[in-house]
């Protein structure tokens, strides 16, 4: 062999193709894309994979090995006791459909699982439960797509989902929602502690820190937030004012009325609304002086009535009390004007001025010149504010009185706030009236403000309009948000008086086609909702007695799915 030849052992290697060159090729084919490979004898194809085998090999051989990241922090413990097994299943079978069953389309008589979750995590969280560890994930995925399910899905992942959102940026939400973004706040006990997080916290963290003061030390939070108030951004000083609702006392007016001289409207506005829900404040006085002024008895006429002179102007001791001058687009000055005193001024103001009556016999009275509408929606609002449960009866009037309201309440929401001010069972006694005389309508607001799950009397009044709007061949389409509430909200012993509704009922001529079968389906859905309600109630506390007897399970409601409960 002549020696200048080199020997085909020692020919130099083929240079290496690159990776890049590789997926390219991968990418397009090998027919299209000629391979540099091809002296190898074999198919382009097979080329192929060998030239990536071996690029595979150069690459992690070449590879340096990086410094070990920091080991995450262990996940705190959680104190809490565990979920009772069955009680753990219900919760896996819940979030494994979060899809729930609410589509454009016919729902069919199964339960909603994902409409059950909010009641499921809300009982678990009354019962002081820890979330199984194993479920936290899907927990976790499930609040992040429902902004509703947060505070309750939140609660109960506790500190170890805090943990998870740190290491998990499609959970961060959690760290938003937590009080200072999920940072642990000092004991209120340790005044230094808290003295360094109010002046060097973030934002959220002041925040967290004055609204867990405000619930167990008022004082110091007031003392706070006056120690730096001056030097408060005009947006973070309406925040922090707000953290004043909790506990707000007539220790808290001194603040306040310094307030009132803030330079941001904003600022002035809510300091204003805060004292005038203090009746015994400097501000609820003079509100009381003005609208006084404005509205007085006259006893000249065969009846007594109410006479209105609105005020003239808004001066600036009106302004300073959080009185807006400029009223909204198609309201008129004087009556913007007079709706706001009026508003803010103490209840307790009228019966002096107006006769020394009863709160029902003013409003009975007639008002002149069409003020009666103007004064009493202010009325309506001064006793939602002041949370007066008098004024709101009266205001309120009868629920079967034929212009479906009282005298006050000119509009559903304003009839849901006045009913919001009573306690719970006459709340749900005033709405079970409603229902009784004008049907469930324009009850749908209203039922949102009862106490869950429904008193007795709602729940058959509701049960029983349901009854009579499918026997008149109703709509059946136009009640599915009633029956929605029904099923989150009927006291489970109710599926008893449903039994007799499961049937397809004989459809009137004048009835939607098909309502029948709709009915049906829906009433169905109502009882096996109910039914899974109860189980739920049973699983979170298997050493309490069980809820009333319920009837039987039919074949084809036994035949669905487990579900979550109230």
């Amino acid at each position: 062999m002549n020696a200048t030849t080199p020997s085909a052992d020692l020919a130099p290697a083929a240079p290496a193709i690159s990776w890049e060159d590789l997926v390219t090729t991968a990418l397009l084919g090998t027919d299209r894309r000629p391979a540099a490979y091809a002296g190898s004898g074999r198919e382009a194809p097979l080329a192929l994979l060998d030239q990536a085998a071996v690029a595979t090999v150069r690459r992690r051989a070449g590879l340096r090995p990086a410094r070990a990241a920091a080991r995450p922090d262990p996940a705190p413990e959680d104190p809490r006791p565990a979920l009772p097994p069955a009680a753990a299943r219900r919760l896996a079978t819940l979030l494994a459909d979060r899809s729930g069953g609410g589509g454009a389309g016919r729902r069919g008589s199964s339960p909603d699982l994902m409409e059950l979750l909010p009641q499921w995590l809300t009982a678990a969280n009354a019962h002081g439960y820890a979330a199984p560890p194993q479920t936290l994930p899907a927990l976790l995925d499930a609040a992040r797509g429902r902004t509703d399910l947060r505070p309750a899905a939140l609660a109960f992942a506790g500190p170890r989902a805090l943990w998870l959102a740190r290491l998990n940026t499609d959970w961060r939400f959690a760290l938003r929602a937590a009080p200072g973004g999920g940072a642990a706040l000092p004991d209120p006990g340790d005044t230094q502690a808290v003295r360094e997080l109010w002046q060097e916290g973030l934002f959220a963290e002041r925040v967290a820190l004055l609204g867990a003061l405000r619930a167990v030390a008022p004082a110091l939070a007031r003392e706070l937030l006056a120690s730096t108030w001056s030097t408060e951004r005009a947006e973070d000083r309406l925040m922090f004012l707000d953290s004043l609702r909790t506990g707000l006392s007539a220790a808290d007016e001194p603040f306040l009325e310094h307030a009132l001289g803030d330079r941001s409207r904003n600022v002035r506005a809510t300091a204003a609304e805060l004292l005038s829900a203090l009746p015994a404040s400097a501000l609820a006085a003079r509100m009381a002086v003005r609208a006084a002024a404005c509205v007085a008895l006259d006893l000249t006429r065969n009846r007594p009535a109410i006479v209105v002179k609105a005020p003239l102007e808004c001066d600036s001791g009106m302004e300073r009390d959080g009185v807006v001058a400029t009223p909204p687009a198609g309201r008129g000055e004087r009556s913007w004007w007079l709706g706001q005193l009026v508003e803010a001024a103490p209840l307790s103001t009228w019966p002096e001025r107006l006769g020394g009556q009863a709160a029902q016999e003013i409003v009975a009275l007639p008002v002149t010149d069409d003020w009666q509408g103007e004064l009493h929606a202010a009325w309506c609002r001064a006793a939602v504010r002041q949370r007066d449960p008098d004024w709101s009866r009266a205001l309120l009037g009868s629920p079967a009185a034929p212009e479906a309201g009282g005298p006050g309440a000119v509009s559903l929401a304003e009839r849901a706030k006045l009913l919001a001010t009573l306690d719970p069972a006459e709340r749900a006694a005033w709405v079970a009236g409603f229902i009784a005389t004008h049907g469930l309508s324009e009850a749908f607001q209203l039922l949102g403000v009862c106490a869950v799950p429904w008193a007795a009397p709602l729940g058959r009044a509701v049960v029983d309009a349901l009854n009579i709007a499918r026997d008149a061949g109703s709509y059946p389409w136009s009640f599915s948000g009633v029956m929605g509430l029904a099923e989150r909200c009927l006291d489970p012993a109710q599926a008893t008086r449903l039994e007799a509704l499961l049937a397809i009922p004989d459809e009137r001529e004048d009835a939607a086609p098909g309502a029948g079968g709709y009915w049906a389906e829906a009433f169905q859905r109502l009882v096996t909702t109910l039914r899974l309600r109860a189980d739920m109630a049973a699983e979170l506390a298997p050493n309490r007695p069980p809820l009333a007897e319920l009837p039987a399970r039919p074949p084809e409601a036994a035949a669905q799915p487990p579900e979550a409960a109230d």
